[in-house]
Order: structure tokens, then sequence, then C-alpha cells
């Protein structure tokens, strides 16, 4: 098992911003395609963001324009930049990473999540 581990949640009012950080050993995520999701109070965990080892992004249409993905340099970082952000962004937010999926990898590794509640 690969640890993921999810830094920078917080609370933050209506209009502020968070960075969230997806940190794992080696370089685990510069084979992987890395996604943040995030599970709302009383709703089904959903994508957030993705990037994939060539850097192609995917955005959820709520977060477009608000919200961006990147990796560091050296390949062992995720972040997600979080702008304007608005009470309905509250959740837990998950960082998960699935090796070699796009040459049919089947491993995912999740991270245990880190709280971000945006008061309005």
């Amino acid at each position: 098992q690969v640890p993921v581990v999810e830094s920078g949640g917080g609370l933050v009012q209506a209009g502020g911003s968070l960075r969230l950080s997806c940190a794992a050993p080696g370089r685990i995520f510069s084979i992987s395609t890395v996604g943040w999701y995030r599970r709302a109070p009383g709703k089904e965990r959903e994508l957030v963001a993705s990037i994939t080892r060539h850097n192609d992004t995917n955005y959820a249409d709520s977060v477009k324009g608000r919200f961006i993905i990147s990796r560091d340099n050296a390949k062992t970082t995720i972040n997600l930049q979080m702008n304007n952000l608005k009470p309905e962004d509250t959740g837990v937010y998950f960082c998960n990473a699935r090796p070699l999926v796009e040459i049919g990898g089947t491993k995912t590794y999740w991270g245990q999540g880190t709280q971000v509640t945006v008061s309005s």
C-alpha cells in the first residue's frame, strides 16, 4: 500500500482560497493519474479535478475557472489551488493515485482525506 497523504484543509470564508497538497513517496505520481475527490455532507464522493502523467487536466463543471490542479517540478506532490470558494465546496477532500491506468493499471491508492469548510 502506497501512503498517500493530503494536507492543507481548513476553515475559510466564502470567496477565500485554500491550497491542498497530496504527497506520496518515491515517484509514484510521475506514472499516475492523480485525482482530487470530495465528499460533501450527505452526498456521494465526486471527482473534483484530475491530472494525468502527461499533465492533461480535467475539472468538474462546478469548479471550472476556480480550481487549478498541478504538479510540482519534482513530481512528488499534486496540488489543488482552490479560489473563490463557496459554501457548497465544503467537504472532505481525498487524493487518489492510479498508476499506469491509461494502459490497464488496476491499482488505486487513497489518502485519508482533509476537511475543507467554507463559511457563508
